[in-house]
């Protein structure tokens, strides 16, 4: 087969993968709220639709090697990352078999053979996490990126200016996903940041840093490689200002009073997910009996995951205090 053909062949099979990936996303977060709206899901959640556009496209960007630190809204990016929807799921349920053992549930998601070093419920938390992972490999002359996810409301945090100046002052290996959904919380961007060019207060601290379209994956996917083969060359770190929006509120216990539902309405115009679907279907390369088979492969996907996690076991009483101090081997002289 001729090399131009192929290539071509390549480019439409990544679209529909890129398709698949935030379809994932947006399946499995819905089935969470359907679950978590039954009571079958418990504790805090904070749902990602609306930004899988960021998760998946930032990912093309990273290899296996490269580190994940993300936020308390995380279940895109762990599914990006490969972290298996059934392991999530189980998270979700509190049961053994989750990704974190049942203890951490929606916010604390963590798979350490896969490099995601959790979501992260403190505001900015993750940030000086990511610096550490960094400046480890930096001083182990490991070649790799650590990535860092992380909302506009971390900007009012000590963590992000802190991080910031310490990785391009030691030239770190880091690379900043700020996903600017123009709310921390129930607090307009405006409302909390006297300069709202997060891109440009982020270039202050001697950093390359870019705006981008957060919802389009195919924008997201080249900026973070334009930004990852920096980082790989020698030039220290770099920060994405993601500019997307969250469909939903906040969290499952917000009652989402503080936004315009016209301007709600607006955004999902721009939906990352069906947007990047018609154009693929415009362009043919995606017909609907396609994305009926596509649609049907995610929702069996997700019901195994459903099914396994009811099914799982729960931690015993007796086992309470495990992983709570380090074992006597692991202190001895």
């Amino acid at each position: 087969m001729s090399t131009t053909r192929t290539r071509p062949n390549r480019q439409v099979a990544h679209r529909l993968a890129l398709l698949e990936a935030m379809l994932r996303v947006r399946r499995f977060e819905e089935r969470c709220a359907e679950l978590y709206s039954a009571a079958r899901i418990r504790g805090f959640m904070h749902l990602y639709i609306g930004e899988e556009a960021v998760a998946v496209g930032v990912n093309e960007a990273l290899t296996e090697d490269d580190a994940i630190v993300s936020t308390y809204r995380e279940h895109g990016h762990a599914l990006a990352r490969d972290v298996p929807a059934e392991a999530i799921m189980a998270e979700m349920f509190g049961r053994t078999t989750g990704c974190s053992h049942g203890r951490g549930g929606s916010m604390h998601l963590f798979d350490a053979s896969r490099r995601f070093y959790g979501g992260n419920a403190v505001v900015g938390g993750g940030l000086p996490l990511a610096a550490g992972l960094a400046l480890a490999d930096r001083m182990t002359g490991r070649h790799r990126i650590t990535c860092c996810f992380f909302g506009d409301g971390a900007f009012a945090e000590g963590e992000f200016h802190e991080t910031a100046n310490l990785a391009a002052l030691w030239g770190l290996p880091v690379l900043l996903v700020c996903e600017n959904n123009l709310y921390a919380m129930g607090t307009a961007l405006a409302r909390h940041q006297a300069q709202t060019d997060l891109a440009l207060r982020a270039a202050g601290y001697g950093m390359a840093s870019w705006a981008v379209d957060g919802m389009d994956v195919l924008a997201v996917e080249n900026a973070a490689r334009r930004a990852a083969e920096g980082i790989r060359g020698g030039g220290g770190p770099h920060f994405l200002e993601m500019r997307t929006y969250r469909f939903r509120a906040h969290s499952m216990y917000d009652s989402d009073r503080y936004r315009d539902k016209a301007e709600i309405e607006r955004w999902k115009e721009r939906d990352p997910v069906e947007g990047f679907a018609l154009r693929l279907r415009e362009a043919k390369e995606l017909s609907d009996r396609a994305r009926t088979a596509l649609e049907d492969r995610l929702a069996a996907e997700l019901d195994a995951a459903v099914e396994a996690a009811e099914q799982a076991p729960e931690e015993p009483v007796e086992d309470l205090l495990k992983y709570v101090t380090s074992p006597p081997e692991a202190t001895a002289p």
